[in-house]
């Protein structure tokens, strides 16, 4: 295929492709050569999708399940299918037909005006086609309409044989089990009923309907049965302490040194043997205590079990559940339309269609699910709470959900910091560019805002005024600065995660000692910086006083 300079898209289009479009090649306009309609996109519609659980949180892992491989050895074969375009806009009416001609004229379009033209209507037709094909995902296993919705292929010869087969080598499936979903997965979720719809402002404004109201105590009900469970799951650990210190003790109860004028008699029970049996004596009243709280707590966790698989029974009769509902999907994709907005920015490149001057052709750069993974617990290394979440003093590790959005950009956004009805246990969720400029700082971004969004909701209509948005927004109104102070913490997050973590002071100092209280770096870490300069050292100086006080 020849290329012409003076089009960055890609300039004449190969024979092959161009026979599928519809273009004539000798001239600028393909309307008058384009396919019968009825071969290119009729036939039938596909049926429902099967039902599926809830997806429930394992609060018993602390850390991400590291990927085994970052790619398949043997390539996705669908990249090379030269009837790929035409698969993909098979089946889809009048949307695809728009599409089809649009991208004809985009492609051909010599005047910057018109391929502008042309780009913007595109862009809009694209995302009709897109709503289209959504409600058939479930069916699409492995095909073009599924990887057009993934990863944003319309068409594969405009991005370069080495883009292709890096897309071909992307692990199809999760083998981590960690909450990472391309689109096309988590619409699926979301249809099946495994996930809940994000939350909007529109559906705020509606009145609450009876299903809703059982849905919102069904919700309720699964966190209060989730937190009984962390608490007895704490209670437990306490347990298994306590009999271990009594084994140690025994140990050293069992110790009778001979006698030295009478070697064949041992001695009684020395000093430390008997501070030994009085703390035995300690564990042992604390054993009971805690073996009679946990007789309490299970009868709770049983009432509360109970109460959520009757609302869930309820939810079922009255079709609540598990029940796909186009409507709800095409909520949640006009969701996911905005979180891709907030990713790319007013300034940023809106365009939906894969093309090959966009992105690079390196695997690292492109945010897929293992590369995510290893960015999130690059970041998780360094600030340990990032996904720590305490409710009712129940701290638990909860990863949020993550959709790898088909889009350029910049940054990864925090959509919902938590579920609405659901504070303690949800996961919330969390969106990245698939191709953003830089993925690292794309993934700090993204866990900034998430950071700044959960302290904000907990201290709720206090937050200008306590813990860590609190001190920030206080920092900011006192220097009489002027924006979203969201975003000067997101930016000043990306800076302590990056640079600061490092030993390089780029903060302002009173910010430097909110993020050392507020989002302390490990153990290790602080150990560390504490030898890298006189800041580091007083602050660190500052912990160990706060640890001998009460108020630490």
């Amino acid at each position: 295929m020849a290329e012409d300079s003076n089009n960055p898209y890609g300039g004449s289009i190969d024979d092959d492709i161009a026979d599928l479009m519809g273009i004539d090649t000798s001239k600028t306009s393909s309307s008058s050569s384009a396919p019968g309609f009825s071969d290119l996109f009729g036939g039938p519609r596909s049926e429902a999708p099967e039902e599926a659980a809830p997806e429930d949180v394992d609060f018993s892992k602390q850390t991400f399940t590291i990927p085994a491989c970052f790619e398949t050895k043997k390539p996705n074969p669908v990249f090379s299918d030269k009837d790929y375009y035409k698969k993909a806009l098979s089946n889809e009416g009048e949307a695809a037909q728009r599409v089809h001609k649009l991208l004809s004229d985009f492609m051909n379009a010599q005047d910057p005006k018109d391929r502008s033209l042309y780009r913007g209507k595109l862009t809009s037709a694209y995302w009709n086609l897109a709503e289209s094909v959504i409600h058939k995902l479930h069916s699409q296993a492995g095909g073009p309409k599924l990887y057009m919705i993934r990863f944003g292929l319309l068409l594969p010869i405009i991005v370069t044989p080495e883009q292709r087969h890096m897309l071909a080598v992307i692990p199809e499936d999760n083998e981590t089990g960690e909450p990472i979903h391309y689109v096309d997965e988590w619409l699926l979720k979301v249809a099946r009923g495994q996930i809940n719809p994000s939350a909007t402002d529109e559906t705020k404004q509606k009145k609450v309907s009876s299903g809703s109201k059982v849905q919102s105590l069904m919700e309720k009900a699964k966190g209060q049965r989730d937190i009984q469970i962390g608490v007895i799951r704490n209670r437990l650990g306490t347990l298994e302490s306590c009999e271990n210190l009594i084994l140690g003790h025994l140990k050293t109860l069992m110790d009778h040194p001979s006698r030295t004028d009478i070697p064949e008699l041992k001695e009684g029970y020395c000093a430390e043997q008997r501070r030994a049996l009085s703390e035995m004596g300690n564990l042992l009243r604390e054993l009971n205590n805690i073996d009679k709280e946990l007789t309490r707590l299970y009868l709770e966790m049983e009432r509360y079990d109970q109460n959520y698989k009757e609302l869930r029974d309820k939810a079922k009769e009255e079709g609540l559940s598990m029940q796909v509902d186009e409507g709800v999907v095409t909520a949640e994709f006009n969701s996911v339309r905005q979180m891709a907005k907030l990713c790319v920015g007013r300034q940023g490149n809106h365009f939906p269609i894969l093309m090959k001057q966009y992105f690079r052709a390196n695997l690292r750069e492109i945010a897929t699910r293992e590369n995510v993974i290893m960015e999130m617990a690059r970041v998780e290394q360094i600030d340990p709470g990032v996904f720590k979440r305490t409710f009712k003093r129940e701290t638990n590790r909860i990863v949020p959900n993550v959709i790898l959005l088909p889009s350029y950009g910049e940054r990864g956004v925090c959509w919902e910091p938590f579920e609405k009805f659901n504070r303690a246990t949800s996961r919330g969720r969390v969106a990245i560019p698939l191709y953003p400029k830089n993925l690292h700082e794309a993934v700090v971004f993204a866990l900034g805002d998430l950071r700044w969004q959960v302290a904000k909701e907990k201290a709720q209509h206090y937050w200008m005024e306590e813990g860590l948005t609190g001190h920030y927004y206080q920092w900011f109104s006192g220097r009489k600065m002027r924006g979203d102070v969201k975003e000067f913490f997101i930016q000043d997050y990306y800076l302590w995660i990056t640079k600061e973590s490092e030993g390089t002071q780029k903060l302002d100092r009173e910010v430097r000692g909110i993020f050392w209280r507020h989002i302390p770096f490990t153990d290790e870490l602080r150990e560390s910086l504490k030898n890298r300069g006189f800041v580091y050292s007083e602050l660190y100086k500052r912990d160990i006083n706060r640890s001998m006080s009460d108020g630490y």
